[in-house]
């Protein structure tokens, strides 16, 4: 098994788990650090995101930017501030992290972490052998959440694996079945891969 040094950047707890933990789970040599950047203070979901830790076994924090329901544009450099000041280090193998477009239709806080990562990256403030950027789309709301074929990185997950995110998905954070995030929990996750920050930036302003 390849053993890398991996950091997952993400706005909320469950992210981690419902955009990568299959992938995560399909990887046990990695070393993972994941960073959420919202919910420090919210006791209930800081509980569950430290179980979900102890599932994927890795290592994490969580953060304390705003999350308000009004939802609020942060400054781009209060999110990179944050980041940068979660992180252990700033050298990883690979770094994953949220899709500037979003993951669906939409949330603010995803849109403004994957920016965030990519400027930090371009500007050399963290340093990876290459980034993956969720690649998921919703229609414009038309359906749950589904992973782009066609993007770089297209994993089917084992039925044991996708098993296995789908209970921290209901048991640990506590989605009941028919909610929206347990319905979306996709059995393939999939990633637009880049290996230089020059692609990543050139791709963002597009």
């Amino acid at each position: 098994m390849i053993k890398k040094n991996v950091a997952i950047i993400v706005a909320h707890p469950d992210d981690e788990t419902l955009w990568a933990g299959g992938t995560i789970l399909s990887h046990p040599s990695w070393k993972c650090f994941i960073v959420c950047l919202t919910r420090s203070k919210d006791a209930e979901r800081s509980v569950k995101f430290h179980k979900a830790l102890k599932v994927l076994k890795s290592e994490g924090i969580m953060g304390k930017i705003d999350d308000g329901t009004e939802q609020h544009p942060l400054n781009q450099n209060d999110v990179e501030t944050t980041i940068k000041d979660l992180l252990p280090q700033k050298h990883f193998d690979l770094i994953i992290t949220h899709n500037p477009d979003g993951e669906y239709t939409r949330h603010i806080r995803h849109e403004e972490t994957g920016r965030a990562v990519i400027n930090l990256w371009y500007t050399n403030k963290i340093v990876c052998k290459e980034l993956w950027i969720f690649a998921y789309e919703d229609g414009g709301k038309a359906y749950y959440p589904i992973p782009v074929e066609k993007a770089a990185i297209y994993h089917l997950l084992t039925k044991r694996i996708w098993l296995r995110k789908y209970s921290i998905m209901t048991e640990i954070y506590g989605f009941e079945k028919n909610s929206w995030e347990a319905q979306t929990t996709p059995k393939a996750e999939s990633f637009w891969q880049f290996r230089n920050s020059y692609e990543a930036e050139k791709w963002l302003k597009q």
